[in-house]
């Protein structure tokens, strides 16, 4: 599995250091809140409410260079409108993955 890194964030700060870390700090306080989301509107398979979360996760997916979890999001998010749960065991795998990551920093 892909690894997240802070590559983009480093290359959009164009060097400034409290730039890139009140980038990390943003993601690490709004990650958890949208995991969280996710987890309640999957619970009450809401689809179009859990579609709208994998969106915005989606992009914080992007953030952290995870190309091909990003391609997975963006079908997930596609199954979700058709009432499909197909991709949700990778999708999940990633929030993990990133929830470790960033745990880590």
């Amino acid at each position: 599995m892909e690894q997240p890194n802070l590559n983009y964030i480093k290359e959009i700060s164009g060097g400034d250091a409290d730039f890139q870390k009140e980038m990390i700090q943003v993601i690490q306080k709004e990650f958890p809140t949208e995991v969280a989301t996710y987890h309640q509107t999957l619970a009450v398979k809401d689809y179009r409410g859990i579609a709208e979360i994998v969106h915005k996760i989606k992009h914080k997916i992007s953030i952290l260079g995870l190309e091909e979890s990003y391609k997975t999001a963006m079908v997930y998010e596609e199954n979700l409108r058709e009432h499909s749960f197909e991709k949700q065991a990778e999708f999940e795998k990633t929030l993990q993955n990133m929830t470790d990551f960033l745990a880590s920093l």
